[in-house]
């Protein structure tokens, strides 16, 4: 009987890339979301890659969370909201953090140089992922720190995926309109 690779020893299973949600504007934040798959595409599989606006025409909002849901949140693990300039105002993501919150995967928010912030200084978030950073559900990272390396970034997802899903906070009125 004669051996091979695995009868050496040699076999090394293929390594199985968790799948990432990335939510975040198209209109401004594209360049982040491609840097960050060009980074990690060897580590992840980024999902999302289309933007809800012109892919879904519909207006019954219950049909638009269920296509977020089914095509875009089950089968990941973890949701990032990159959180840009205008990320507060898009209902769209606000739609996509709830989905992540009702399937109870991780949640990541990580803020971009472009981010707004208050005339205090204050950086501006989508009202459920602040209710979920202050709850203490959702991470919240700046864009340098999600992207330093891909061992960090396991750790983060890892961090996210462990956190107590009774701190969910998703009792929020869906956002309706753009702001």
């Amino acid at each position: 009987m004669g051996y091979g690779a695995v009868g050496r020893g040699l076999y090394n299973p293929p390594v199985v890339k968790h799948r990432i949600f990335m939510s975040y504007h198209h209109g401004g934040d594209q360049a982040y979301y491609d840097a960050f798959s060009t980074k990690f595409h060897d580590t992840y599989d980024v999902i999302r890659d289309v933007s809800l606006d012109a892919e879904v025409e519909s207006d019954d909002v219950e049909y638009v969370m269920r296509r977020i849901r089914e095509n875009y949140i089950t089968g990941s693990s973890c949701t990032i909201v990159l959180v840009g300039e205008n990320t507060w105002r898009r209902k769209y993501l606000d739609w996509e953090i709830k989905a992540t919150l009702d399937k109870e995967h991780g949640l990541i928010g990580a803020y971009l140089p472009s981010a707004t912030r208050s005339p205090e200084g204050k950086l501006i978030v989508p009202g459920r992922l602040h209710d979920n950073i202050q709850s203490g559900f959702a991470l919240f990272l700046s864009w340098q720190d999600l992207t330093a390396g891909a061992a960090q970034l396991e750790r983060y997802v890892n961090d996210a995926k462990s956190h107590d899903r009774r701190l969910i906070n998703n009792s929020r009125e869906r956002q309706l309109r753009n702001n």
